[in-house]
């Protein structure tokens, strides 16, 4: 891997930024080379949020992504400010139970993930579709390691959310291309 450079893009309650944190962390354990930098509106939930984050094997002189080579996108109106970056032979991830409208792009390989309806439907858990969508994510792009990502999970969720732990793991791994 020489850089990779991801933005998870969408609007605040959908676990964006708990996503790019968990692929930050999930490197750093891996002893890879990683900036994150969230961006979000002043409000909590609804408004717009999106985080970059790079993974390298070697220094990051600028956390600033102009183009990634992977894009996420949990919302229509954000997926266009964002998809024009993408360059040709990038990645383009769509939350596909929210976003319905195609994409404009035909030199990218683009993968459409119900990660909404696979967590209400197969987990029972609407909660962990930004799980769904991170393991469609890592698994695809080889950005980190599953297992760093369930180390990281361990970690993070701790005491009473510890048993949530289970249902997140399988929510990684549930998501076939």
């Amino acid at each position: 891997m020489a850089v990779s450079k991801i933005i998870i893009v969408g609007s605040g309650g959908q676990g964006v930024m708990v996503m790019g944190q968990m692929i930050a962390k999930a490197a750093i354990l891996e002893g890879k080379e990683v900036t994150y930098l969230p961006s979000y509106g002043p409000e909590m939930r609804g408004g717009t949020a999106n985080c970059s984050v790079i993974v390298s094997d070697s220094v990051i002189g600028c956390p600033v992504i102009d183009k990634p080579n992977c894009v996420c996108s949990y919302e229509y109106s954000v997926l266009r400010k964002f998809e024009d970056k993408i360059p040709a032979g990038g990645l383009l991830f769509i939350n596909d139970s929210i976003v319905a409208e195609e994409t404009k792009r035909d030199d990218i390989a683009i993968y459409k993930v119900d990660a909404a309806g696979i967590a209400k439907n197969e987990l029972g858990n609407e909660k962990t579709a930004n799980m769904v969508m991170l393991g469609a994510i890592i698994r695809t792009t080889g950005i980190v390691g599953v297992e760093s990502i369930n180390k990281v999970l361990e970690k993070t969720f701790t005491g009473a959310k510890a048993a949530l732990v289970p249902l997140n793991i399988e929510a990684l791994e549930i998501w076939n291309a």
